[in-house]
């Protein structure tokens, strides 16, 4: 297991003595990049934007934060990687930037596990945008085991033909937990035929990896997904950063999501034309969040020295290249940590009597989240008294709406969910485990 008692003096949550588990929805920063954030503010300035010796380094600082990004999912360049804001917008571009290729007839085939982040604007799309131009468009949605929480791939083999533009799907559910097979999804988008615009005959395959980059080796090369999203926030950075990984030909030949300042070319503007600027500016409109992009490559520097060399900086705020091999080692030693961690929850939750869980029995199979519910306890209520003990958890449908209702869930569409991370060890999963079972009213 990684070497928690070092890792943990890096986050003032922690020191302050709370028990952190709720992170699938967000993680903690860590002392080094609120320090990193004091420190930039000396030399801040804007990019791509002035001469000055500040804007100049913070335009190199910033810029290289791309190469770390792209360097940690083993991306050819930073020509594949666009910031945005979140999972959800990055998610949001693909959908606007593909919709005017979209054809009458054609569909996209998504899942039942999905965050909501991941159906939603495919729901918007079909039903409220392209309707409007006389366009129609089916989303299909793929149904996973109830009692497994496993992806049922027949059925999306049956869902997915010759006129499936697009397949969606998670890495790791974050409600069920479940780690899907990611190339098995990519065989089935391989196979259906479509023929896109740039004369490949297959559908694109869209990765949500909110639950999946944070947790899990992944190498976009290996994989071949075409589009690949994912939060710094769920990994360690401060808000604000989302990454949207695509192929650099897709790249080129997608029109913009959004339009305006610096993803044209410099003074490419004219009354009848304009040229857009090289990738990835293409598709960075206005003044980006600059400081937030700095601290969320650094966030990956610093999870792969807390992996590696704890207590070292042998990444952090150095420019050592994330060679492929040490990324891999990293990310596999951070799953083997969740995967203790996921044995003894596991085990645990199952000895508390009604107790339900949902998705994956074997931590094999699953990342480090587990929702839940006790007969009987409405989830909020639930969560309300794990707080009075000093577990932080979360109650509600966890943006996977489609999921909970798949369960028919009455009367509340809701689960009570503890998730863990690198911080986490096994005696914060064993002290979060008994107040859940204090609160289900079991005597210790």
């Amino acid at each position: 297991m990684l070497n928690t008692k070092t890792i943990r003096k890096s986050f003032p949550a922690i020191e302050a003595g709370r028990l952190i588990s709720n992170n699938a929805a967000s993680t903690q920063i860590p002392v080094q990049l609120l320090d990193l954030l004091n420190g930039l503010a000396a030399g801040y300035e804007n990019v791509h934007r002035g001469q000055s010796q500040a804007s100049i380094s913070i335009t190199e600082m910033f810029e290289s934060s791309y190469d770390t990004i792209a360097q940690f999912i083993g991306a050819p360049s930073k020509k594949n990687i666009i910031l945005y804001r979140n999972t959800t917008e990055a998610i949001n571009s693909v959908m606007y930037s593909l919709m005017t290729e979209f054809k009458d007839g054609d569909n996209v085939v998504t899942t039942h596990m999905e965050h909501n982040s991941n159906f939603v604007p495919w729901y918007g799309m079909a039903k409220e945008i392209l309707p409007k131009f006389g366009i129609n468009v089916e989303y299909r949605l793929v149904k996973f085991d109830k009692e497994t929480g496993v992806l049922d791939l027949e059925h999306m083999k049956s869902l997915v033909d010759n006129r499936t533009k697009i397949v969606c799907c998670t890495g790791a559910s974050n409600f069920l937990g479940t780690k899907n097979p990611i190339k098995e999804v990519r065989k089935i988008a391989d196979a259906s035929g479509y023929e896109q615009p740039n004369g490949m005959k297959k559908s694109y395959f869209l990765l949500d990896g909110a639950q999946t980059v944070p947790n899990i080796y992944i190498d976009v090369k290996d994989l071949d997904v075409d589009f690949l999203a994912w939060s710094f926030h769920k990994m360690l950075a401060p808000f604000g950063v989302g990454a949207l990984y695509a192929k650099e030909e897709i790249l080129q030949s997608m029109r913009p999501f959004l339009y305006g300042g610096d993803m044209i070319a410099d003074g490419s503007v004219y009354p009848h034309t304009l040229e857009y600027n090289e990738l990835p500016w293409k598709f960075t409109a206005g003044t980006p969040n600059i400081l937030g992009t700095i601290l969320s490559a650094q966030a990956l520097r610093l999870l792969m020295d807390f992996s590696l060399n704890p207590g070292q900086e042998v990444y952090f705020m150095t420019g050592k290249k994330l060679e492929p091999s040490e990324v891999e080692k990293a990310m596999d030693n951070i799953e083997t940590h969740e995967k203790e961690l996921a044995a003894e929850a596991l085990e645990l939750l199952s000895e508390i009597p009604l107790v339900e869980i949902y998705g994956p029995k074997d931590p094999a199979d699953r990342t480090s989240l587990f929702s839940f519910n006790c007969p009987g306890i409405n989830p909020y209520k639930l969560a309300e008294e794990l707080n009075k003990c000093g577990v932080e958890s979360r109650a509600g449908c966890h943006c996977a709406s489609l999921a909970h209702r798949y369960y028919d869930m009455k009367p509340t569409i809701a689960s009570c969910r503890l998730s863990f991370y690198v911080y986490n060890d096994l005696e914060d999963v064993r002290k979060a485990c008994d107040a859940v079972k204090k609160c289900a009213g079991i005597n210790s």
